[in-house]
């Protein structure tokens, strides 16, 4: 899938420069129209502004559903970690939630407490019995649902949880729910998101510090690669305005990386849909009242 292009020629484009398990390397360009034969200069389709990237960067991080251990009840904990400890760690295990979009936020579930709708269930139970030490790990956790584990890869045992000494017992009933990372972080699909636009400086949004020499000193990146700098002669244009950006989207594993991306472009289609429909009511009040006021469908 690498080198992959999402879009068409008047719309912003994403290149997907490289992908694995865990993590995709994309490049998002703004798409350009013809020349305009009444301005006599070349006119912008579409652009992505900075703020929409970062506002993608910020979708991605912070409002893609995952699941999580949100409720941990302890029937016996012998350990040396508190309850609350234990807790902690156990809320930040990731979770596969590829079908999380299958289950219900508990806000939206009309069970008093869980259910198979809204939650997955889990348990831990394991005792030392050996001298030495014995190390628990995420992949013991034992779920009700085939589809929900601990997120391991190959032989890994996944997340290290505590350890424990002949003659200490650890035994516990979670909870995992559907969520988003603006609630908490335990619920973010994503370990780091980064962008990068104008690798060469053109648009002298940066002052770098050096002592001899800026090449020398600030190396440019791999994405310098896929632009030309500018003459350092020519006039310079103040207005200006990024319209490349190189982003670099790192999973927890919870979701896949262009999954991630996806849904956190729904969620921004979604808004944008939601803050439409509300200035289209605002500015036309009567039909919105003629709408309530007319009788129901039968």
């Amino acid at each position: 899938m690498n080198g992959a292009t999402v879009g068409d020629s008047h719309n912003p484009q994403i290149r997907i420069r490289s992908l694995d398990r865990n993590a995709v390397n994309a490049r998002t360009a703004a798409a350009f129209g013809n020349p305009s034969p009444a301005m006599g200069n070349w006119t912008k389709a579409e652009t992505m502004h900075c703020s929409v990237a970062n506002s993608l960067r910020r979708a991605m991080i912070a409002e893609v559903p995952t699941m999580a251990i949100d409720l941990v009840q302890f029937i016996e904990n012998t350990t040396v970690l508190a309850d609350e400890f234990l807790a902690h760690r156990l809320g930040l295990v990731p979770l596969v939630s590829h079908n999380v979009d299958q289950f219900k936020y508990t806000r939206d579930c009309t069970c008093t407490e869980y259910c198979k709708d809204c939650s997955v269930e889990f348990t831990l139970h394991v005792k030392c019995t050996e001298p030495g030490t014995r190390i628990v790990y995420s992949s013991e956790l034992i779920s009700s649902n085939k589809d929900v584990v601990p997120v391991t890869e190959g032989d890994d045992q996944g997340v290290a949880l505590l350890k424990l000494r002949k003659g200490q017992e650890i035994n516990l009933h979670c909870v995992a729910k559907k969520g988003v990372a603006k609630e908490h972080a335990k619920w973010s699909p994503c370990a780091a998101v980064g962008f990068e636009y104008d690798p060469h400086n053109n648009l002298r949004h940066l002052n770098y510090w050096y002592e001899k020499s800026i090449k020398d000193e600030w190396p440019l990146s791999k994405n310098a690669e896929e632009e030309t700098e500018n003459d350092p002669d020519a006039p310079f244009n103040y207005r200006a305005e990024p319209t490349t950006f190189y982003f670099n989207v790192e999973t927890v594993g919870s979701l896949e990386p262009q999954a991630v991306v996806v849904k956190a472009t729904r969620v921004l289609q979604e808004k944008l849909g939601a803050l439409q429909l509300a200035l289209e009511e605002d500015q036309n009040p009567d039909t919105t009242a003629n709408m309530d006021d007319a009788e129901p469908w039968v």
